[in-house]
């Protein structure tokens, strides 16, 4: 088996892909939000056979900041529901084998040009700039063969503290003796659409994939493994909704609607029977004005199409689905947390444990599972 960890898990799309492709087993799934850790845990007993105790012991609910504790113990007591072996020693406790691949995609709002621009210093002061290095420091601690860092586009024009951040992730991996692509390179080398490969769901990404210099590995073999995981065959929304029945949706909690008052059941109708997608700017903005009262410089409202993949999944869905109308004029609604999910390639019995809103948001952040199977699948020759 190919053993990997996941940090900042999340809810486990870049697991859930790797396990999918087969070959690969987990040894340890890092994150901090609850909801998440129980969803993904949730998942491990439930889907992957592992018992209560397993699945319990090897999602580690913990803030990865503290990377010393994190590997070697002890964990802060506020993190008191985890394994308490784990507590005493961390990560050394759980991992008895060694780790081939370490993945995961610290948070990107600081990264996301949209974050940067609704804050007043351009994310410049967050925190969540040097999460990376976070993550190096477990990768230098494990020295697996390879490693996967998935992030936002926006991440090639941050310059937090005025240095670029991807000079910074290059310079921090050399320094632990791995190469990755030189960072002016990583805008035609690296950045994928998740359509490509197979998700319902128009969704650039960065994908960084580092090696160990005493590897003899080649990036650029990598790189054109990766490429050859596209296909032609684009997956829809309705191909994707279309998985959904009647019945399913009736037993399924995250099928449950959105609540949503008569003036916007009226408004969501009118928008797709219109066809308000495709009008102009002017146009929609005026449809929004008109039918709310209230001016807006940003359009407030956007449907779904039938008959192309969806834009991307975000975790504003939290707040509202406004720009995530169903594409059918008769729902009158906004999308459910599971046709979120399936958006997202989900399997459809993959349970979320939180409330709504939390279930929207850790959705809108994971990784696209059939993207991670696809990234999994082409990276498997170079690690058996």
């Amino acid at each position: 088996m190919i053993n990997f960890i996941d940090l900042f898990s999340g809810c486990g799309g870049l697991s859930e892909g790797f396990m999918k492709a087969g070959d690969y087993r987990g040894v340890a799934h890092v994150e901090w939000d609850i909801p998440m850790v129980k969803t993904l845990r949730h998942r491990l007993e439930s889907h992957w056979g592992y018992s209560s105790d397993e699945a319990f012991k090897r999602v580690v609910h913990y803030d990865i900041m503290d990377v010393a504790g994190l590997i070697n113990g002890p964990l802060r007591p506020e993190f008191s529901n985890n394994h308490q072996q784990l507590l005493k020693t961390g990560l050394k406790s759980i991992i008895d084998s060694h780790v081939d691949l370490v993945i995961g995609g610290p948070p990107c709002q600081a990264y996301s040009i949209a974050g940067r621009a609704q804050d007043a210093t351009s994310m410049r002061d967050d925190y969540r700039n040097y999460l990376f290095e976070n993550f190096c420091e477990v990768v230098n601690e494990y020295s697996p063969k390879i490693f996967v860092f998935e992030n936002v586009p926006g991440i090639l024009t941050a310059m937090p503290g005025g240095t670029p951040v991807t000079q910074r992730i290059y310079d921090s991996f050399r320094k632990i003796g791995y190469q990755i692509i030189e960072p002016h390179l990583l805008k035609d080398v690296a950045v994928v659409n998740a359509k490509d490969f197979g998700v319902p769901q128009a969704r650039r990404r960065v994908i960084i994939i580092g090696i160990r210099h005493d590897s003899e590995l080649n990036l650029t073999e990598i790189y054109e493994s990766l490429k050859k995981e596209k296909t032609d065959s684009i997956v829809t929304v309705g191909d994707s909704f279309n998985m959904l029945t009647n019945e399913f949706t009736v037993s399924d909690p995250a099928s449950t609607h959105r609540n949503a008052n008569a003036r916007d059941r009226d408004i969501f109708k009118d928008w797709v029977i219109k066809n308000m997608n495709t009008k102009s700017t002017h146009e929609r903005l005026e449809f929004y004005q008109t039918r709310t009262g209230k001016r807006s410089n940003h359009i407030k409202y956007r449907n779904l199409e039938v008959d192309k993949p969806s834009p991307t999944i975000v975790a504003h869905l939290k707040k509202d689905g406004l720009m995530f109308i169903h594409p059918d004029p008769k729902q009158c609604r906004t999308i459910t947390v599971r046709e979120a999910a399936l958006l997202q390639s989900f399997p459809l019995d993959y349970e979320f444990k939180g409330s709504m809103g939390s279930n929207y948001q850790m959705i809108g952040n994971a990784v696209p599972v059939e993207l991670a199977r696809r990234i999994a699948e082409s990276l498997k020759k170079f690690l058996k």
